[in-house]
């Protein structure tokens, strides 16, 4: 995140920014001489969702994770990418990069009892898209959001969980190899990929997994929801067959 976006989003913690004009703003968080600069920056953190702006316009906070009480959607954290293969891209302490707004039907009234435990990472790679997740048996597939309980430490074999190696996350399955004293941490991909062994002595549940995969948020299918749009508005063009029309085409 930029160092700006980081200032912006220290001031919301206590001011309503739409109180206050850009350049006060600036000035404020030590950037001034350029209002376009501070709007630029501003658009950003509400298009990600880390600003929250009032139906009407007269309240810009920060967006807190949990449930908002008015309109019942959650607010779920993004925290970043968690790579299906090799562990490259997330910290398990890296800032709220943006958040995901989900209803309670979604997630399922389990979750929501422990959803201050609930963080999301955007699955990047597909190593894991032959994953079966919950009762719905999803995959993780490159883009999908996959939602993590923090909370959940009693992993057990054949759990999906994100585990750290090298201070970065990788969703992987946990296969306890009990006659080889070792830990095995496995892709389940259409490739092939390597596991990533762990023997027992070495294991430390706390250092080593960051949570417990929990659910899978397909990404939506742009092409066959254009396809499906396209086909609405053909249809929405053609007009119903007069009788003669219709007796013409049966007897072709």
């Amino acid at each position: 995140m930029h160092k700006i976006q980081q200032k912006i989003l220290g001031l919301a913690e206590n001011k309503n920014l739409a109180g206050l004009t850009l350049r006060q703003i600036g000035e404020l968080i030590s950037e001034k001489g350029s209002p376009q600069k501070i709007k630029h920056h501003l658009n950003k953190l509400i298009k990600t969702g880390l600003l929250l702006v009032s139906v009407d316009g007269n309240k810009i906070v920060k967006t807190k994770a949990g449930i908002n009480k008015k309109n019942g959607l959650i607010s779920l954290p993004i925290l970043g990418d968690a790579n299906c293969g090799q562990a490259l891209s997330f910290a398990d302490d890296a800032p709220v990069s943006e958040f995901v707004k989900v209803s309670a039907g979604i997630i399922g009234h389990s979750l929501i009892k422990r959803i201050k435990d609930i963080f999301v990472l955007r699955a990047v790679g597909d190593s894991m898209n032959r994953a079966e997740v919950s009762a719905n048996r999803k995959s993780i597939e490159n883009g999908d959001l996959v939602l993590v309980d923090k909370s959940y430490k009693n992993t057990g074999d054949g759990d999906y969980v994100v585990s750290i190696i090298d201070d970065c996350a990788n969703i992987k399955k946990l296969f306890i190899d009990k006659q080889n004293k070792r830990v095995v941490l496995l892709s389940e991909s259409s490739h092939d990929y390597p596991p990533i062994y762990i023997h027992e002595n070495d294991y430390n549940i706390d250092n080593l997994i960051s949570g417990l995969v929990v659910d899978v948020l397909k990404k939506p299918d742009e092409l066959a929801d254009f396809m499906q749009a396209g086909a609405d508005d053909v249809h929405k063009q053609l007009k119903p067959l007069s009788k003669k029309e219709y007796d013409y085409y049966m007897n072709l």
